[in-house]
């Protein structure tokens, strides 16, 4: 059955899309996760994946045109199969059907895909405001925080919620002004895109109605009801079997399989309880509803359990937390594994000598208000290689291959959830404390959950720095669509041979994976031949 795709919003502020290129034409095969076009939205030019199979049946759009989110961008199906009944009864409202049959109304809505019952009808003046899509690849977010309760009034450009998508925690605000007469999803719960999130109106109307028949079409065509109960839509495990429609997840419970039932935290309670290593399924919540917090936790004594020793007979528990993958967790295994088998890896191993590195960056920093780190002078090595091997800066699609002349390298920073890359942008152009300074302010964002669209996309190459946790060696998945990335060992004190002779130094390891489609052999070990240089010897790199 042929697949409309819309105008995606690859923004929060997005209203309109243009289509910069597309990478598919009218006929051609198109496989699920294969890029559609480039969209240039409100704040970047993005690339648009697929994610559906078959043929490229028409386009709404030409490239160079521009056209509001949710307006006909193509249509997906079989080879030869008539949409003349799409095409025909298409308009300009927004009309996105997965398999569904029901036509989906705009409704004036900041999100998507808003459905209701065909009986029903919107009292004057409501507005249902949907899970928006608040990034190219976000399937479903999750309310961090509530920044309006039911009841508040709301101005068009408030800030109502707080959604953490598969990349970052972004600001929600409201496209229209009334009161919050509904709130769909909990703090901590999550759901589809365009699944229902709120309710906007003239104070003291009657929504319950509205919210209870308020519908979406999943992946699978079929329809899932969210209700105006928090309970149904957070189901036990056992119960949600027959119907897997709307999953939520929280960031402020935890569930114990050892006792069948959910355990409400609040965030704070959470993160201590993490810090000082208590499983939170033995603490007995003093808030409300039974709710665990502060206080809990710093009153919490655990309780001792013996072990027989001399019948062995042990006394113990077994007992385990279950904790609901994040998006970004999702998003990161789906990433990482489609990059692990459709690109063709191999690893080439370097081991450089860093007595001149150590020297140099010793001098640098003796400078007033100066500090660098191995990381920074290998980021800055690496920009400059790059430019001297536009095969390795260079990214593969399915049919070109695109050779970067700018240097935009990733950074990868490890935080809870997983794994975030901010890049750097024209590395190359930047000099060492630059370079530090950025790569500090994006940490730092990416720990609070800070990082925008725009500081973690454009990546052309990436580096994966393990040595700051002892690792002498290991290798990474490469980033794509990036042909590849560097992962960097500690520095390590071994004797070597200098001149014939057995001396003390100090040595680092660094591996590069490389997509085979894009680099050659030969063509990454000259590039790291190249870096080789500038490290071992670093003032060439103020050159």
């Amino acid at each position: 059955m042929a697949e409309v795709i819309n105008m995606p919003r690859l923004s929060d502020t997005m209203e309109e899309g243009t289509v910069a290129t597309w990478l598919k034409k009218v006929g051609d095969k198109v496989e699920e996760g294969d890029i559609l076009a480039e969209i240039e939205t409100d704040k970047a030019t993005m690339e648009f994946e697929s994610f559906h199979e078959g043929i490229l049946l028409h386009i709404g759009v030409q490239e160079g045109e521009t056209t509001k989110v949710d307006e006909l961008l193509a249509i997906i199906g079989d080879d030869g199969e008539d949409i003349s009944g799409l095409l025909s009864g298409s308009t300009s409202e927004a009309v996105i059907q997965s398999d569904s049959e029901e036509s989906q109304q705009d409704n004036n809505v900041a999100s998507s895909a808003v459905e209701t019952s065909e009986s029903q009808e919107l009292p004057e003046g409501v507005i249902v405001v949907t899970m928006p899509r608040l990034s190219d690849t976000m399937e479903e977010g999750t309310v961090a925080s509530w920044l309006k309760n039911v009841g508040d009034d709301v101005e068009e450009g408030d800030i109502l919620a707080e959604i953490e998508t598969d990349k970052a925690t972004m600001e929600f605000e409201s496209f229209q002004s009334g009161t919050l007469l509904h709130v769909g999803l909990q703090e901590g719960e999550s759901a589809k895109v365009d699944a229902l999130l709120a309710i906007i109106g003239p104070a003291g109307t009657d929504v319950s109605n509205v919210a209870k028949n308020f519908k979406i079409s999943d992946s699978n065509s079929k329809e899932s009801v969210v209700t105006d109960s928090v309970e149904e839509s957070v189901k036990p495990v056992e119960t949600q079997k027959e119907q897997p429609k709307v999953v939520t997840s929280s960031a402020v419970e935890t569930s114990s399989t050892s006792t069948s039932k959910r355990v409400f935290v609040s965030p704070l309670a959470k993160k201590m309880a993490e810090d000082k290593g208590i499983n939170l399924s033995q603490v007995n919540g003093s808030g409300e509803n039974g709710r665990i917090v502060k206080r809990d936790i710093e009153n919490f004594t655990p309780a001792t359990q013996s072990v027989s020793v001399g019948k062995f007979v042990p006394t113990g528990q077994e007992d385990f937390d279950e904790v609901p993958n994040s998006n970004m967790r999702k998003a990161i295994a789906k990433n990482l594994a489609k990059s692990k088998f459709t690109a063709p890896h191999y690893y080439l191993n370097v081991e450089f000598d860093m007595e001149n590195a150590m020297a140099f960056r010793a001098q640098y920093n003796s400078l007033p208000d100066t500090k660098i780190s191995y990381n920074d002078m290998i980021v800055k090595a690496c920009a400059l290689a790059l430019k001297q091997h536009p095969q390795v800066n260079s990214q593969w699609f399915d049919d070109r291959m695109k050779l970067n002349n700018h240097v935009h390298i990733g950074v990868a920073v490890a935080v809870p959830d997983g794994l975030v890359v901010p890049v750097v942008k024209f590395a190359n152009e930047q000099s060492l404390t630059q370079i530090g300074a950025a790569v500090k302010e994006y940490a730092g964002k990416a720990r609070n959950k800070k990082l925008t669209l725009d500081e973690m996309e454009g990546s052309t190459f990436t580096i994966s720095n393990l040595g700051m946790f002892g690792i002498e060696s290991f290798t990474s998945i490469i980033n794509q669509p990036n042909s590849a990335i560097l992962s960097v060992g500690a520095i390590v004190s071994k004797p070597v041979v200098k001149n014939g002779q057995v001396v003390p130094g100090n040595t680092m390891k660094l591996t590069m994976a490389c997509d085979h489609r894009t680099v050659d052999g030969a063509t990454g070990a000259q590039f790291l031949q190249t870096l080789k240089g500038y490290i071992e010897n670093p003032v060439t790199m103020l050159v």
